[in-house]
């Protein structure tokens, strides 16, 4: 008797916002209890982490079966952090998004330095909802560009709610976009204080007449904090346009 050929098949998972050793012990838990037949890998960076699971078996319906029912299973885990069951990037389901919605985005970059823009024009077909972007790296360019109040500035300082939420407001005006994203922050390794240490980034997000802001502390060095700061930025507004964005506990003070 001829016997069946084994069958392989992948299911994908992508969580947002834990660093690779926040995750380590929860996935060897959960690696612990699969059946020998499935194998699970994940890789972290820049706080997003793709999980992959790979079964092999003579039995596709019975594999396709327990490969959903793992799948599943971890997803209820990670309920409010998973952001797809499938094997794709931040700006590829952001752009997904807005194509959905008719939607168009703009993007206005302080200590992200235009890499929010990269990332998105990384996707074939981008053109159709990204409209431009302001490196706004100077308080100049933010107030004469982008038309935020030098008040706000010499206030609340460029690292600030009330900054970042001007240059989100105004990034969208200029380039006539329904939706926007802005960063303004502390890259390092220099530029820190005690109240905004290296890795302090304030995030606004724009949803049509709909801003939401908040703060985030991310370590790491300099390319690190940028690249973390370039996908919490996607990942916020693309909670926004899920209708599932929750603002943090804290309220987002600094």
């Amino acid at each position: 008797m001829k016997e069946d050929k084994n069958h392989t098949e992948e299911r994908h998972i992508v969580i947002f916002g834990y660093t690779r050793e926040e995750l380590q012990g929860l996935m060897h838990h959960f690696e612990k209890g699969l059946p020998d037949y499935i194998t699970l890998s994940f890789k972290t960076q820049a706080e997003c982490t793709h999980v992959k699971l790979t079964g092999s078996g003579p039995g596709v319906e019975l594999l396709r079966f327990n490969m959903n029912k793992y799948q599943r299973t971890l997803a209820e885990l990670f309920s409010e952090e998973v952001i797809a069951l499938e094997d794709v990037s931040i700006s590829q389901l952001l752009g997904a998004q807005l194509l959905e919605n008719e939607l168009t985005v703009s993007s206005a970059e302080s200590c992200t330095g235009g890499n929010i823009a990269h990332r998105i024009v990384q996707n074939a077909g981008s053109s159709a909802y990204f409209l431009g972007s302001v490196v706004s790296y100077s308080n100049g360019v933010k107030a004469s560009v982008l038309d935020v109040d030098r008040a706000l500035i010499d206030r609340y300082g460029a690292v600030s709610r009330e900054v970042a939420e001007a240059m989100v407001k105004g990034v969208c005006k200029l380039m006539h976009t329904n939706c926007g994203m802005a960063t303004s922050g502390i890259a390092g390794p220099e530029g820190g204080t005690a109240v905004k240490p290296v890795g302090t980034v304030w995030f606004a997000v724009k949803y049509n007449e709909l801003v939401v802001s908040e703060v985030k502390h991310f370590s790491g060095n300099r390319n690190e904090v940028i690249e973390s700061a370039t996908n919490h930025a996607m990942v916020m507004l693309l909670n926004v346009l899920r209708h599932n964005y929750t603002p943090p506990e804290y309220g987002g003070d600094d």
